[in-house]
């Protein structure tokens, strides 16, 4: 990572993790897609259960990026015990996140649904898929924070054959269990969420196979272990901004459902499928940053500014390149995208121009993401969080309520308007950045 030419390294280590970033995102939309067909009220369900998988994948990711960030950084650093103590300590922590949100599936999900809908229907599968989907979430965290540990190495291969096993595993089960395929039983929405937790433990199996008993930088081991306050403290300086950074994108969907549901039902449906469309876009530039994040770590920790510097040229350029391809998608063929969904009419009329609106963030929103990457990789998590609830909660949420007096076309101008302000402010603290920290670093390495 410190001496490999640039742009051949980030797209060695980034294609693997862009690949099982689409892989996720393929298995997010056929579970919609599979739901769409018992039909609306199955879909809505889903859609008002998703800001909460949200916060699932926040958490995990977040202190999965804590854990990445420590380790690359010791790994650059040359301190292989430090190293491997973070990624003993990033088990642990997988294990206890998941309990908290074991015992929230089993207390608040059935307030959360009465909160947003009246329909029985509704109620019902959502809590029964919402229920399912956090009880049974020690899958989902215990293989993210393994595969973020085998990332900051620079083994990206492993990680993306980890999601791909879950995901392979979720789309064979979703028709069979939804539909109740040969001798499955048809569980309807419930279905679906069995299917998703059932990849997540065949890939979290798959994923200790790999970190016990292959031979990687570092290594997990209990023997001898002694918890680390300072440890945990180190891994969450960075995780606990990026898991709020990512559960913003929850806590808007709460609000924005909110707002939304007050139009229709189907107008929260769009902003669901809008989101599970959208993956195909962003989730290729989150896989590149899980590639370029622990290659600015190395040569952070290594006081490399040059390659340093190289790393986010590279990943702009990169990321900017699959933004715009998804904006001309989206404004090209916005009505075969919702098709996929067996969409109402009404779904249609209100699909078409928000897909097309909302879609002219994505190339903005290149800047947010790929700074918001370099921040967490150097350490400077209360950035990447400020830059986080600037782009998806203190902008976006007070416009589109403010634009939902004008009529429903209206909100979804909220999304470009909050990602060009973001643009300012990422621009801004780079440039202290440049003038404060990078300073210091060696400019002839």
């Amino acid at each position: 990572m410190g001496t490999a030419p640039m742009f051949r390294l980030i797209m060695s280590m980034a294609l693997p993790a862009m690949f099982s970033m689409l892989i996720q995102a393929l298995y997010n939309v056929v579970d919609s897609i599979f739901v769409s067909k018992i039909n609306e009220n199955a879909l809505a369900a889903v859609s008002l259960a998703f800001p909460i998988q949200m916060l699932i994948i926040a958490v995990a990711v977040g202190t999965g990026v804590g854990i990445n960030s420590l380790v690359s950084r010791k790994l650059g650093e040359g301190d292989i015990k430090q190293a491997d103590s973070a990624a003993t300590h990033g088990l642990l922590l997988g294990v206890a996140s998941w309990l908290v949100f074991a015992i929230m599936g089993l207390s608040v999900v059935r307030p959360f649904f009465s909160f947003y809908t009246d329909s029985r229907e509704i109620f019902d599968m959502g809590v029964s898929y919402l229920s399912c989907v956090m009880i049974f979430s020690f899958g989902c965290f215990v293989e993210i924070n393994l595969e973020k540990t085998l990332q900051a190495t620079g083994n990206m291969i492993q990680p993306m054959i980890f999601m791909l096993i879950g995901a392979v595993t979720n789309i064979v089960l979703d028709p069979m269990f939804i539909f109740g395929i040969g001798f499955f039983p048809k569980l309807g929405v419930l279905g679906a969420a069995v299917a998703t937790v059932i990849g997540q433990i065949v890939s979290m199996i798959y994923a200790i196979f790999i970190m016990f008993c292959k031979k990687h930088a570092v290594k997990i081991s209990f023997k001898g272990f002694k918890p680390s306050l300072s440890i945990v403290k180190k891994i969450y300086t960075v995780g606990v901004p990026s898991i709020v950074m990512q559960s913003i994108g929850s806590v808007l969907l709460l609000f924005l459902n909110q707002i939304l549901v007050g139009f229709s039902t189907a107008a929260v449906s769009v902003l669901g499928v809008y989101y599970k469309l959208q993956s195909f876009v962003f989730m290729p530039v989150f896989g590149l940053n899980q590639g370029s994040m622990p290659i600015m770590g190395y040569n952070y920790g290594a006081r490399n500014k040059k390659r340093l510097l190289l790393a986010l040229k590279y990943s702009c350029f990169i990321a900017l390149v699959i933004m715009t391809v998804g904006t001309a998608v989206f404004w090209l063929f916005p009505e075969l995208l919702l098709s996929m969904f067996s969409p109402t009419r009404e779904m249609i009329e209100i699909g078409v121009p928000a897909l097309r609106t909302i879609s002219m963030c994505f190339v903005p929103a290149t800047i947010g993401i790929v700074f918001t990457t370099l921040f967490q990789a150097v350490g400077k998590g209360l950035r990447s969080l400020f830059l986080s609830v600037l782009r998806q909660l203190v902008v976006i949420v007070p416009v589109a309520y403010l634009f939902s007096f004008i009529d429903l076309w209206a909100v979804w101008y909220a999304f470009p308007i909050a990602e060009l302000v973001s643009v300012a402010a990422a621009l801004l603290m780079y440039r202290n950045l440049l003038h404060g920290d990078f300073k210091k670093l060696d400019t002839h390495a």
